[in-house]
């Protein structure tokens, strides 16, 4: 086995892991808060509750996709318009969860809300960490990046959703229509998700 077939066979089992345990999160913090802690299921509560479980479906179905891109080859990730779409989606569940929270808190128990509070906090990390800036540095190399340029780099979703409308400018011609052009080298994809 190659130092490239290591590399990537280790990329393909960390796509993998992201894409379940982004999965399993769901069901995990849905029992955290509500079985373990004994949240209400009030409005508030679950308006962060599912706040987050939307942003981890988007994220585990981007690492899957990611997968699926890796596995074959392609230039970019299928389906990654669906995400162009998403994230303004995304941005306007989040206010409206802000405003349920707003409305919900006022002369309520801190149980109540508080846990939706979190867990709103929670669902914003994700959309940042998703659709804009990497918050999440758990490998070495992300944390060598983050260190040698002290800002969090831009997330791989925002890169390729860059690359996908980068394309679309590229190939549309005069009045929307599709010309060609020679398609650009992929990035390595193993350092990106590495």
């Amino acid at each position: 086995m190659t130092s490239t077939t290591r590399t990537r066979a280790a990329l393909l089992k960390r796509l993998r892991t992201l894409t379940l345990l982004e999965a399993a999160n769901i069901a995990l913090i849905g029992w955290a808060v509500f079985a373990a802690l004994g949240a209400p299921f009030s409005p508030a509560n679950a308006a962060g509750y599912g706040l987050v479980a939307v942003l981890l479906i988007v994220g585990s179905a981007y690492w899957a996709l990611k997968l699926r891109q890796l596995r074959t080859g392609a230039r970019k990730p299928p389906l990654i318009g669906l995400f162009w779409w998403l994230r303004p989606l995304c941005a306007l569940a989040l206010a409206a969860g802000l405003a349920v929270l707003a409305v919900a808190a006022p002369g309520r128990p801190p149980s109540a809300w508080v846990p939706g509070l979190v867990l709103y906090g929670l669902a914003l990390a994700e959309y940042v960490n998703y659709f804009h800036r990497q918050l999440m540095h758990d490998t070495r190399a992300d944390w060598r990046r983050l260190l040698r340029t002290r800002r969090p780099r831009r997330s791989h979703l925002a890169e390729d959703l860059r690359t996908h409308r980068d394309d679309r400018v590229r190939t549309s011609g005069p009045h929307g229509r599709a010309r060609r052009r020679p398609a650009r080298q992929p990035r390595e994809t193993e350092e990106r998700c590495s």
